[in-house]
């Protein structure tokens, strides 16, 4: 008779799942004892670094992330990044341990008495299955719900006694026939729906596409491409960017919109039909009130979320599969001339302003630094605009950036993403401020040999908060500035190679070495000027 643990191992194993993303604690021990040769442990020293490592592992990779924290305590730290993989869509599977049932009732140390609730409403299933042969088949079920779109988390409490419990043959049977059930999520709009859509955007006077995320994560990329160019549309991308949706080298895309209701609408002025392809309608933050739309101007939201497409304020909705969807409505359109377009010129900067970079002019250099196929993760947000105007990504797969404006994604995010990519550079780009909120994602790169390159621009200051303050008229607010700050120090504490680069040749020259080499990370700390955003 084989253990429940067996049955797990197996249930993972169908399901491609042997990289195991852990902080363990006393309770998850069973689960891990004799841990098998096929699988790969990958340790995280704080629990918000060991989702951000496996949310950049599941997005870089295409799979399901597994997570292994330590019950309520391990959970509750990691709650931020758990609500960062939501907002990312990133499929995964977090579970953590729970005391041995029989302690359950007295709430015993370790005991996580409220083990579903804690981690709502960041996941979209939290479950403790009710008997030790309900483990495996849950687990299989967890892997299901967390690849159904919109993909996202999904949480199981596992009691530390169930795993060396003994299975029938017909539990083990059960769990490996639920662990290997195929479902596949592709619904496409009725033709009538098509042909509507393919009318309304042939006759509009002048039409807009508004592109975003869930493009690229659903493989729609090269089908919206073709709908921008056969119908000559200008291209934006939605606010609030974690995923790159369209070239931006193009000649028809305009840019980022601003993430504001006033500021947004004005973007959008001359336009009577904006097509909206794969991101809520929209994602705002702050509050500047004004119209939603243009005056004249109407709006079709395609989505694979029924709740997205619900909440939308404006706007007619189709629920469906992105790509399957955009390649009919190219199949029901005819070619029309593209108007003529130019590209849109890169902005004009000084290098420095007394001596120290530019945002500009580091996110230049770091660009020419930066191999072709690198993989980008940006987690920089007071400097986005400069880090696209540089690097101007046009492939896709290519950029990661949190959707969900929580902070202390990215050096974990680049850590798993060279795992779960480990055929390409990965360049992770990001503040002074936010590097702190994951900080001991460097251990893990310098401890697995992971070469990744981060580029740390230090300005001593939350300055994406003092942009925020001068909106929200709340200039005054105090703990916005960072001084005393020493990474390079802290990276080679951590055993991660460190340099400070001033200029930029010797910061392009840094990258570029650094992207290259393969025997562990590099850190690269650069003073930057602080430049606050526009809008």
């Amino acid at each position: 008779m084989r253990t429940v643990r067996e049955s797990v191992l197996d249930v993972l194993r169908t399901r491609g799942m042997t990289t195991v993303f852990g902080n363990p604690g006393s309770t998850e021990l069973p689960m891990l004892k004799e841990f098998p040769d096929d699988f790969r442990y990958v340790l995280g020293l704080q629990e918000a670094v060991v989702v951000g490592m496996a949310d950049g592992f599941a997005l870089a990779s295409g799979t399901t992330a597994l997570v292994n924290l330590h019950t309520a305590p391990g959970t509750g730290n990691a709650m931020g990044a758990i609500l960062n993989a939501r907002a990312n869509r990133t499929p995964m599977v977090v579970t953590a341990g729970q005391q041995v049932r029989a302690m359950l009732t007295m709430e015993a140390l370790l005991t996580n008495p409220q083990s579903t609730l804690l981690p709502q409403p960041a996941v979209k299933w939290a479950y403790e299955p009710p008997r030790p042969a309900d483990v495996a088949p849950a687990l299989a079920r967890a892997v299901q719900i967390a690849e159904a779109p919109p993909q996202g988390p999904v949480f199981l409490s596992l009691p530390m006694d169930d795993f060396d419990v003994a299975l029938d043959e017909s539990e083990d049977r059960a769990a490996q026939r639920t662990a290997a059930r195929i479902v596949t999520h592709a619904a496409l709009p009725s033709s009538d729906v098509v042909r509507e859509l393919a009318g309304r955007l042939a006759g509009a006077r002048s039409a807009v596409l508004v592109v975003g995320n869930d493009v690229d994560a659903a493989g729609a990329w090269d089908a919206v491409v073709a709908l921008a160019e056969r119908t000559g549309v200008p291209v934006w991308s939605a606010p609030t960017e974690g995923r790159i949706a369209f070239p931006k080298s193009h000649p028809q895309y305009r840019g980022m919109l601003p993430p504001a209701i006033a500021p947004l609408s004005r973007c959008l002025e001359g336009h009577d039909l904006i097509l909206v392809i794969g991101a809520p309608v929209f994602c705002y933050y702050p509050y500047v009130p004004g119209a939603y739309l243009p005056a004249g101007a109407e709006l079709v939201q395609l989505t694979r979320d029924a709740d997205e497409a619900a909440r939308a304020p404006v706007g007619d909705a189709i629920v469906a599969d992105l790509a399957l969807t955009v390649r009919a409505l190219l199949a029901e359109l005819p070619g029309r001339e593209a108007p003529a377009t130019t590209r849109i010129g890169r902005a004009e900067s000084v290098e420095t302003v007394d001596g120290t970079l530019t945002p500009l002019a580091a996110m230049t250099a770091i660009a020419q630094g930066a191999p072709e196929n690198t993989l980008w993760i940006n987690e920089s947000p007071s400097n986005l605009g400069q880090f696209h105007d540089a690097t101007r990504i046009a492939t896709p797969g290519s950029f990661l950036f949190t959707a969900g404006g929580g902070l202390g994604f990215g050096l974990a995010a680049a850590v798993g993403a060279q795992l779960g990519a480990p055929d390409r550079p990965v360049v992770c780009v990001i503040g002074d401020g936010s590097t702190h909120y994951a900080v001991q994602a460097l251990w893990t790169a310098a401890a697995y040999k992971i070469p990744v390159t981060f580029v740390v621009l230090s300005n001593q200051s939350y300055a994406i908060l003092q942009w925020f303050a001068q909106v929200e008229h709340a200039q005054g607010a105090p703990g916005l500035d960072i001084p005393g700050l020493d990474i390079t120090a802290i990276a080679t504490g951590y055993g991660v190679r460190a340099h400070r680069a001033t200029g930029a040749g010797e910061l392009a020259k840094l990258v570029r070495e650094s992207a290259l080499q393969q025997d562990g990370p590099v850190l690269i700390d650069v003073p930057v000027t602080t430049e606050l955003p526009t809008m």
